[in-house]
């Protein structure tokens, strides 16, 4: 009996583990998947540090509840409905009186048991207020440095970590309240009982050995009522914790595929049409980022936008991704409306060199490798050669499996804009769009990339933001821009001779003295 017994405690043990992890994993997996295909505005109000904190010790919560608290709930609801059922065989009368003190127990413990879930979700919220605050010093830690903020900083996390405790302390209060009141009601509801049988036993009608028996029966009633009181509270701490978990599995995108999206042919040409597109950032809604913004780029054309900051120039981008929709107005590509159009596959048609390169804490392989995942090893090569990024990475020590560092911080911004180069050349997509794709490269880098970029844009319709001459005269077409609203659209020699605004860039900040 010894060894069945612990057999199934180990299997047992092993089954609700499993469980909790298995849970945990689920959760999750779901949560990540739902926050990663959100739209930007979603993070303009959710900070990362909020969402990681969800996917972390909010689930690690909802881990322990699935997992072991399940297993101690299971057995002691088993044994309180045995050991009740025995209570009421050994005598019905006083185990009738136990059953009439349940609802006084009860009902106490559940409407604690709200007030628990309540100060859990707000002692969380305050963990993730701590992890958001450490994410965007450590992130910025260069910078905080740079301001000697160290001090500010660390007395900024250090109120919130205040905050943090003492909501744990609220809820831990509660806590306490709550088992303190299961232990008082439930034994206090069997020394009553006791009292009653003991009366019966003086009386003679019923054995001492019944009492005994009736009592030991009790004893489980009450241990196990206490359990499952204590666990009521833990459960409600778990219920706070999903309920911030919920929230990021039933966010919906404000850019969602459609139900029945467009299908795009597996090549497009690449023909870009801005139909008077208006729209406003939800962060800004007064402000028009575009306002009425129209102009067609045929298919192979390199167009370039040019203005003044703010003038609306990346949030063009912005939209051609879909990373937004507009107010009014329409973006087609080869005819097609983009917003009838999975995202995914809108995306899939576009290569992207942003002004600010991201890098992944994995290889140098796998950072270009992001462009096309199932690329081999030989298009990669390829790729990394075009961009004049082969160079400098064969020189790092690991060479293409080198660690790149948590954000590319072991490379120069330089070194790290080509390889988002690289990720460009091996996408091989029709549209390409180029956010000043060469700003921070010196001359020697600056003209070996511009060699690539020369034979990546050949066949491919390219819209640049540029800030440099060169880049700008090339371009079979120039759009300025200002105020959102497109100003004046033609050649460099034709704008410089007839709009101001055009000929002012080009001599401040294009340096073109002739200008």
């Amino acid at each position: 009996m010894s060894v069945v017994f612990g057999g199934f405690a180990a299997l047992r043990f092993y089954l609700v583990t499993w469980l909790g992890e298995r849970v945990v994993a689920d959760v999750r997996q779901a949560v990540f998947e739902r926050v990663v295909r959100m739209d930007p505005t979603f993070f303009e109000v959710t900070r990362t540090g909020e969402v990681l904190s969800r996917l972390t010790t909010d689930t690690t919560l909802v881990q322990s509840i699935s997992g072991v608290s399940l297993s101690i709930v299971l057995r002691s609801a088993i044994t309180f409905v045995g050991a009740l059922l025995l209570l009421i065989i050994t005598s019905a009368e006083l185990a009738g009186y136990m059953l009439l003190a349940i609802p006084l127990v009860v009902v106490p413990l559940i409407a604690i048991g709200r007030r628990i879930r309540a100060l859990s979700r707000r002692a969380q919220d305050r963990i993730a207020d701590t992890a958001g605050l450490a994410g965007e010093t450590l992130n910025a830690i260069q910078t905080v440095q740079a301001f000697t903020m160290e001090g500010a900083q660390s007395r900024r996390f250090g109120e919130a970590v205040a905050e943090s405790f003492e909501a744990g302390i609220s809820r831990t209060r509660v806590r306490a309240l709550i088992s303190a009141m299961g232990i008082i009601l439930v034994f206090g509801a069997i020394t009553f009982v006791l009292w009653l049988g003991a009366r019966q036993v003086l009386a003679g009608n019923m054995t001492g050995g019944e009492l005994g028996q009736f009592l030991l029966y009790a004893g489980f009633v009450g241990s196990s009522a206490a359990n499952l009181s204590e666990i009521w509270g833990e459960i409600q701490r778990g219920a706070g914790a999903m309920e911030r978990l919920s929230e990021l599995l039933e966010a919906e995108p404000a850019i969602a595929p459609p139900v029945d999206p467009a299908v795009l042919p597996e090549r497009c040409l690449g023909r870009i049409a801005f139909e008077d597109v208006v729209f406003s950032y939800p962060s800004r809604p007064e402000d028009r980022a575009l306002d009425g913004v129209s102009f067609v780029i045929e298919p192979g054309q390199t167009v370039a936008i040019v203005g003044p900051s703010g003038a609306g120039k990346s949030t063009t981008l912005q939209m051609l991704l879909r990373f937004y929709d507009p107010a009014s107005g329409r973006i087609t590509i080869d005819g097609t409306d983009i917003a009838t159009v999975s995202p995914q596959a809108l995306r899939g048609q576009i290569g992207l060199v942003p002004q600010e390169t991201m890098l992944f804490g994995a290889s140098a392989r796998e950072n270009i490798r992001f462009g096309r995942p199932d690329a081999d090893d030989d298009a990669v090569l390829a790729a990394t050669k075009a961009a004049a990024a082969d160079e400098f990475l064969q020189r790092l020590p690991e060479g293409y499996d080198a660690f790149l560092g948590e954000r590319g911080l072991r490379l120069s911004g330089g070194q790290r804009q080509r390889i988002a180069i690289a990720r460009a050349i091996l996408k091989d997509a029709p549209v390409l769009l180029l956010d000043e794709a060469t700003s921070s490269l010196d001359a020697e880098s600056e003209r070996l990339v511009q060699e690539a970029l020369d034979r990546l844009m050949q066949d491919r319709t390219t819209l640049v933001i540029a800030h440099r001459l060169a880049t700008v005269k090339q371009a079979d077409r120039i759009i300025v821009m200002d105020a959102g609203s497109v100003v004046a659209s033609g050649t460099h020699d034709e704008l410089v001779a007839s709009n101001a605004l055009y000929a002012r860039l080009a001599e401040l900040q294009f340096g073109d003295v002739a200008a």
